[in-house]
Order: structure tokens, then sequence, then C-alpha cells
């Protein structure tokens, strides 16, 4: 059975009080759920975070990492880093990633690698621009950003990987796909990975939608066959935002 995940990713927000504020908010109103539940501080925050939540069931989870294990690499993070803290999941390809720090297909597939070569989980980000959708090239970018990132791994990687598909044009602007929207391209994208593998493996991933999720539209695009949570963005800046999206699932 595939995992059932609600993700906060929270980008540039959050001071350190603002952080432990929210953390300790988040898990004194954590409903009891058999979803993952996981949040992305920034990373002058991580450590902070999983004392915070030692006793809690959310998970603390990193927005990014390099894919060198060390080195001349002003301002950036590893994978040790992150482990020697407790981190063993990243975020790897978001779409703001990708727009304002040029990372390429080929730069997401070395880091996918680093990560797993630590034995980390990755949450892969994914999806199409406006321009792609309108001009009915979205599961052609789609299907190449998986198979540029993702196809050279084998079979038994991808029991640590998590995939969260975001159309560019939802995230922030307060656009949503619709449920039938998300449901078709998350049903293109498991039959790409089984059409590349086979469907057991593509049956076992889980498979997030990212973008503008709200409470008041949560469940009904949780509750489509092929998605299996969401990661969320300026929702989850706010407790019980977050809490209901987390319920709704």
């Amino acid at each position: 059975m595939r995992s059932k995940i609600v993700a906060g990713n929270w980008k540039m927000n959050k001071n350190a009080a603002e952080t432990e504020a929210l953390l300790t908010e988040l898990s004194a109103k954590l409903p009891d759920t058999q979803a993952e539940v996981m949040v992305a501080p920034t990373f002058v925050n991580l450590s902070s975070a999983v004392r915070t939540l030692e006793s809690s069931a959310i998970e603390v989870i990193a927005q990014n990492m390099h894919f060198a294990e060390s080195g001349a690499y002003t301002g950036e993070i590893s994978a040790d880093m992150l482990l020697s803290i407790g981190v063993d999941t990243v975020i790897i390809g978001h779409s703001e990633r990708r727009a304002y720090f040029g990372e390429t297909d080929e730069i997401l597939a070395k880091k996918v690698k680093a990560a797993l070569a630590k034995n980390m989980r990755v949450m892969f980000c994914f999806g199409e621009e406006l321009e792609d959708r309108k001009s009915e090239n979205h599961f052609k970018v789609v299907e190449s950003q998986l198979k540029n990132a993702l196809f050279s791994l084998d079979a038994s990687d991808w029991g640590k990987i998590i995939l969260a598909y975001e159309p560019v044009w939802a995230i922030g602007t307060g656009e949503t796909a619709s449920p039938e929207q998300a449901q078709e391209m998350h049903a293109f994208i498991r039959k790409t990975i089984a059409d590349a593998y086979d469907t057991s493996v593509a049956n076992k991933v889980s498979i997030l939608y990212g973008g503008s999720v709200k409470p008041g539209n949560a469940k009904e695009i949780f509750g489509k066959p092929d998605v299996d949570g969401g990661l969320i963005g300026g929702a989850s800046l706010v407790a019980d935002d977050f809490v209901a999206i987390i319920e709704s699932i």
C-alpha cells in the first residue's frame, strides 16, 4: 500500500522563534492520522526543528542539498550535513530551484543519486509551465523531466523516491489544477513509470500534488485514486490550515 503524505514546504519563511512557535502549535494540534506528515523549514532552523519535534510524529525534511559530499561550494549543504542533524529526506527539483537557480535535469539527476547513495529519501518535484499546458505539451514536458532525472535509477531505488507533481502555473498563484486535471496527470505519471520499469514499481510510488492546495480543496484533490497527498506551500505556514489539510487525507 502506498504511503499517504502531507508535506509543508516553508520556503524562505519563518525566523527561529517563529519556526519554534509554529512547530509547537502543529505538534499540539496534529490529528490522529495514518498519513506521514513532514515539514521543511529553512536550513538555519533545521537542527532546532529536529529538537523541537523530537517526540512528535512530524518529520523534518530539507528543501534542497548539493550533489557533492564536500568541497568549495560556498553556501551549499551536503547530504552528510543533513544526516548529521537527523534529517534524512530532501526535496529535490522544486520549480523555484529550477527557475531561479538554474537547476537543470542533469544537475537534479546528480542530486538524486547523491541522496540515494547516502540512503536518504528523495521528494522529487517536477511539472509544466503555463505555456506548456496551453500548448498541450504538458505530458511531454513531465515525461521528459522524469526520464532525464530518474529513469537511470535501478528499480530498487524507487523505494526511496516520493514524487511531487507541481503544475508551475498553480504554485502561489491561487490557481489550482482541477481534481480531474490532477488525477489525469498523476495517472499519466504512474503509467510512464510502469512503462519504464513495471507496474509493481509504479503502484508503490507515492505521487503528491503541489499547487495552491488549501483546506477548501484538499479533500477533493486527495480523494482521486492516484493522488497520494500533497506538497503544501503557503497553507503550511498557518497551523490550522495545515492541520485541516492533514485531516482531509
